[in-house]
């Protein structure tokens, strides 16, 4: 039977602070990724990380955490890399994820769709096609609206600044889900006559989100 995930009991943590880069050096084909960098990381297991990366295209601007980590290489936790492309160059840095909202009430998701590639030639008599690529994910939230919330400070902050920031929700039956992303938070009141006053968050996601099971 599938495990159940409720909206219930979920952590939502943002990126707080972001470690200087680390120069990466190789990033195996491989399930899963092991990545080398230049210099002794001094990442631990269990940590996030930013990757910005080229060639290996499928891992750039995306969070994952690490399974296993010693010297100057860490291991991509449940990154299959087999098929992607040929690393060329690229960075990583440590990601703190300090901030915490507390008062969100709702989430609603959008994109992650495919557009279609017409593959039809004039033999066929039914049209073709193959998935394309995949539209940006964003996630839009409302919260309790508090100018002196101390998240919803740092994600204006954010998005007045146009600044990237990561997101973890931790459920409460382990399972997480990451990704990174650009903010959009006014921190402008909205709302009904006599309801609960509430502000609007969202989160527009840079390359693929990223799910752990526990």
């Amino acid at each position: 039977m599938a495990i159940i995930t409720k909206w219930s009991n979920v952590a939502v943590t943002v990126q707080s602070a972001i470690a200087a880069t680390v120069n990466v050096t190789a990033i195996t084909k491989a399930s899963p990724g092991v990545v080398t960098t230049g210099t002794a990381h001094g990442y631990s297991t269990g940590d996030y990380v930013l990757m910005s990366v080229q060639g290996m295209y499928q891992v750039n601007s995306r969070v994952f955490r690490i399974s296993a980590a010693s010297g100057s290489v860490f291991t991509l936790e449940g990154e299959d890399t087999t098929g992607y492309g040929a690393f060329a160059s690229g960075t990583v840095q440590k990601l703190t994820m300090g901030t915490t909202l507390s008062t969100l009430t709702n989430i609603n998701a959008s994109g992650g769709d495919f557009d279609f590639v017409d593959t039809t030639t004039i033999h066929d008599s039914i049209k073709t096609q193959i998935p394309g690529l995949a539209n940006p994910s964003t996630y839009s939230f409302e919260s309790f609206w508090d100018p002196s919330d101390a998240g919803l400070i740092a994600l204006k902050s954010a998005s007045d600044s146009q600044a990237q920031r990561a997101i973890l929700f931790s459920f409460a039956n382990g399972q997480k889900f990451v990704f990174n992303g650009y903010v959009g938070c006014s921190l402008s009141p909205t709302g009904s006559a006599q309801d609960l006053i509430k502000t609007s968050v969202v989160f527009t996601a840079l390359g693929g989100p990223k799910a752990y099971s526990t």
